[in-house]
């Protein structure tokens, strides 16, 4: 059997030392959305794998929709990720800096004082949002985004950007997935505009590919990555006829951004529909970068993936949460510890640091 998810790698200039990508994993540890000295722990023990891409990390206040995630926009925030990439480099690991804007999946609750719930569109997400303050609280419809919110949000993705090089972060992934902001304006659910960000194929990409083009003029393209979910149905995202022709059309213009990477979420392990194998296979090779694969895979299934050239690289999420020293024990083939999902995204080192 081949053994491609152990061997080295190159992604861009960065090498790696072997193709196993920790998933970017929301754990809500971050007290007053500033990374701590627990998540720096928690990070640095996971430094075995070739690339570490960070829980969804907001570039705004606006974006901080969850309880305890962490931001990227300010310098408190800046000196807490240095800490943390601090460790994990000089354990020997690569870091990347997830960026996410939660828009609509949000809770005033959770913001800090002055922001606001911002959407494509003023149609609320389904379901609830956890606050500290209050429990469980029906997600509140958010304001629609003027141009010159979308022009600002834009900007602040940028900046954040700017910012994760300050903090010693080796580059930054832009979360196009899973309902939130950027996705909320690919998807026909959240974007009910018939302005320019709105309607057609090329309108409802626009943001997506403004949102990369900044980022790459921040920090480079060789620096830059993008989380896309198409055929998502997380946050109340639904699938439209126009879903193919969507994705294909975002690829074309990040390959004229030359983005370092894309990373497919395939969440149809944990019960959501199955993403399209002939989507898959045709963002595969259309995108001139490297892919990286996500979706409930274990050694055998990602080293076949690997030598079938379906990817480059292989992310694990839920492994790594109860397993530390995931990669050693795959290699060795030892018995994973299972998580326990009642610490998930609760405070403190119970089933965070202590497995």
């Amino acid at each position: 059997m081949s053994n491609a998810l152990f061997t080295s790698t190159q992604l861009g200039s960065l090498p790696l030392k072997n193709r196993i990508v920790m998933a970017p994993l929301t754990r809500s540890r971050a007290i007053g959305n500033v990374p701590n000295a627990l998540m720096e722990q928690y990070y640095r023990l996971r430094a075995d794998a070739g690339l570490i891409i960070t829980e969804g990390t907001s570039p705004s206040p606006n974006g901080l929709g969850y309880a305890r995630i962490p931001g990227l926009f300010n310098d408190e925030q800046v000196q807490g990720w240095k800490s943390v990439t601090d460790g994990v480099h000089q354990a020997g690991g690569r870091i990347f800096v997830q960026l996410m804007h939660t828009g609509r999946v949000g809770h005033p609750a959770n913001l800090p004082a002055g922001a606001s719930v911002l959407a494509p569109s003023a149609v609320a997400a389904p379901g609830e949002m956890w606050t500290d303050a209050g429990g469980l609280q029906p997600h509140p419809v958010p304001r629609e985004m003027s141009e010159a919110d979308i022009a600002q949000s834009i900007a602040e993705y940028a900046a954040a950007a700017k910012l994760a090089m300050q903090a010693g972060f080796d580059g930054v992934e832009l979360h196009a997935a899973n309902g939130y902001l950027i996705d909320q304006f690919l998807n026909t659910a959240s974007n009910q505009r018939d302005d320019r960000w709105g309607g057609t194929v090329d309108n409802r990409i626009r943001f997506a590919v403004e949102v990369a083009k900044a980022s790459v003029a921040a920090i480079g393209a060789e620096r830059v990555g993008m989380r896309i979910s198409p055929y998502g149905v997380f946050n109340g995202q639904v699938p439209d006829d126009e879903m193919d022709a969507l994705y294909l059309r975002l690829i074309d213009e990040l390959n004229a951004l030359g983005l370092l990477y894309i990373h497919v979420v395939d969440h149809s392990a944990m019960g959501a529909p199955e993403v399209s194998p002939v989507l898959k296979a045709k963002i595969r090779a259309a995108f001139n970068g490297k892919y990286i694969l996500s979706g409930g895979y274990d050694v055998a299934r990602a080293n076949a993936d690997l030598d079938a050239q379906r990817g480059d690289l292989v992310a694990l999420g839920r492994p790594f949460i109860s397993n530390p020293d995931l990669v050693a024990k795959l290699r060795s083939g030892q018995a994973l510890v299972a998580p326990d999902s009642a610490t998930f995204y609760t405070p403190g080192e119970k089933g965070y640091t202590d497995y």
